[in-house]
């Protein structure tokens, strides 16, 4: 008999289908009709600003998710995940989410910053819990029905800010500038740690913004540049550090100023977009890179790939979708064994994600949760672009805890 696998996904008019989608999603898995099922929400921007970065998460959510249910991870039950592009709009954002809602799904994902934010209430309110590859501060503070894997934002800046001042030789404080997208996302590390940065002895200077898709960052370059920026620490994804590197390199800036960036405006597409200007790029990471095959779990992603699709997609977007999915399925394991499948619901789903304690995802990091951390997991590690490769610079560290004041 075919599985099937029900897809909610709403496109904008006259859009094609998402190319990279169709190249790497895996083959239906669901379960025989009559089946035991545990349906996941997933909403998040596939497609718009960004949506490639989106794709790649999602591609490796479907690839666990048949993994999962082929070693028969819940003994007579299978988990399907439904999905749903948000185009980063709240108003599709909310659609998508009745409908998931309707479904009585006990569990979402998202990682789409203007659904998840203004919904925190909603969240809470409909008791389904939800977990999220983006932890900006708005909702990692304090911790409500959103769980996530890694430290917030801000936090990661933070990590960086230690590194500056660990390595810095200079006579005089380093100068260190953000250079955000202009939305919440990219606002992240903004005040909490510039404020921390400051307590180390950084000058920050005045931040600067720019859309997600950069078409010309002359004027906020050139501005940094006059004020003798020494760092600039871009707050957005890989289509908005792309550009600003190529500007940089254009204004004959590399030289003067040392870029990084958070983590998800470095990968393998940077440096394809930046080229020699990515050299030397530095980056928190808060988990392995996609070629530290010594790792089990990027062993284990990349056997399943060339199992599933005979090749393997070497971004790092694809660790953070196996991280996401894998905390989920272990909290409904941990629910569907608590209270029966029959009982499944969102209250159940959140107390067996407050249950994990020391879960180790396949060695790529290990997620405990608390009543007053839902971060899951504190640790970040520099990585740097190094000869067109991702390799790790530093030592594995908690990242400082920052929560937002008043």
């Amino acid at each position: 008999m075919v599985k099937r696998k029900r897809v909610w996904l709403i496109l904008a008019a006259g859009l094609m289908a998402l190319p990279l989608l169709a190249a790497c999603a895996p083959a239906p898995s669901g379960p025989a009709q009559g089946g035991k099922v545990v349906e996941v929400g997933y909403i998040s921007p596939f497609t718009g600003a960004g949506a490639a970065q989106e794709q790649i998460s999602l591609s490796a959510v479907l690839d666990y998710i048949r993994y999962f249910n082929e070693e028969n991870s819940i003994p007579g039950v299978t988990v399907e995940v439904l999905w749903g592009d948000s185009a980063s709009s709240l108003d599709r954002f909310v659609s998508i989410y009745e409908r998931f809602k309707a479904g009585r799904i006990p569990v979402m994902i998202s990682n789409d910053t203007f659904g998840i934010v203004p919904r925190q209430s909603t969240f809470e309110r409909d008791k389904i819990p939800l977990v999220s590859a983006n932890p900006v501060k708005e909702v990692v503070y304090p911790p409500q029905w959103y769980y996530f894997f890694r430290p917030s934002w801000a936090e990661q800046f933070a990590a960086v800010a230690d590194h500056v001042m660990e390595n810095w030789q200079g006579e005089t404080p380093p100068k260190l500038a953000v250079i955000g997208v202009d939305s919440t996302f990219g606002r992240q590390p903004i005040p909490e740690a510039t404020d921390y940065a400051q307590s180390l002895g950084i000058e920050m200077l005045p931040a600067e913004f720019v859309p997600y898709v950069v078409l010309d960052a002359s004027a906020q370059l050139l501005r940094l540049s006059d004020q003798e920026a020494d760092f600039v620490y871009i707050s957005g994804l890989i289509v908005t550090s792309g550009p600003i590197l190529r500007d940089a390199e254009r204004l004959g800036l590399l030289d003067q100023m040392q870029f990084c960036g958070l983590e998800a405006s470095a990968g393998k597409r940077l440096i394809e977009m930046a080229g020699a200007a990515s050299d030397g790029y530095f980056f928190p990471k808060t988990l392995p890179a996609i070629d530290e095959i010594e790792v089990l779990g990027i062993r284990l992603m990349q056997d399943v790939q060339m199992k599933y699709h005979g090749k393997v997609l070497m971004e790092e977007e694809y660790v953070v979708g196996w991280a996401e999915i894998a905390v989920t399925c272990e909290a409904i394991r941990r629910a569907v064994a608590e209270v029966g499948y029959e009982n499944v619901n969102g209250p159940a789903v959140k107390e067996a994600f407050d249950s994990i304690k020391g879960f180790d995802v396949y060695g790529l990091e290990n997620i405990s949760y608390t009543l007053e951390d839902h971060r899951g997991s504190t640790k970040a590690a520099l990585y740097q672009v190094r000869g067109e490769k991702i390799v790790r610079a530093t030592d594995w560290r908690d990242a400082p805890m920052l929560v937002p004041q008043g």
